[in-house]
């Protein structure tokens, strides 16, 4: 980096002069984005299937991995990979399906507010680097 190193009083002391643009937290947003986006899919394929006999409900759990990552610094941030895990956990209706409309209709709902306000954050932080840049 330029600017490393400031000579103070004879000795060589460490600076930063450059700002990292993709740190922790935006690292943080982009995988929150891109779980809250699977989960919209494995929604999706949930509702699709409400009637399909035996079919398993499924889910996108996100933001346990990034809250347990956070603490690790942004290398765990960065590894946070979220996947499509099948609810071995929710009841079973009698023809074997474990969908629940209701729960996911609601599901989806919470999944649409929480993505919109992760885009609404990002959209913030893009504006103040804007801003700092001078750019309009």
């Amino acid at each position: 980096m330029v600017g490393d190193r400031l000579r103070a009083h004879g000795r060589a002391t460490s600076f930063r002069t450059s700002m990292d643009l993709f740190d922790t937290t935006q690292i943080g947003l982009e995988r929150a984005l891109l779980g809250s986006s699977m989960r919209q899919q494995a929604i999706a394929q949930n509702i699709a299937n409400v009637n399909t006999p035996g079919y398993r409900r499924q889910d996108v759990d996100f933001q346990s991995a990034l809250h347990a990552a956070w603490d690790q610094g942004q290398s765990s941030v960065q590894r946070v990979s979220p996947t499509v895990q099948t609810d071995q956990s929710s009841v079973m209706r009698a023809d074997g399906s474990s969908v629940d409309i209701d729960n996911e209709a609601a599901t989806q709902a919470k999944n649409g507010l929480q993505y919109e306000a992760i885009t609404s954050l990002m959209k913030t932080r893009v504006a103040i680097l804007k801003s700092a840049i001078g750019g309009v």
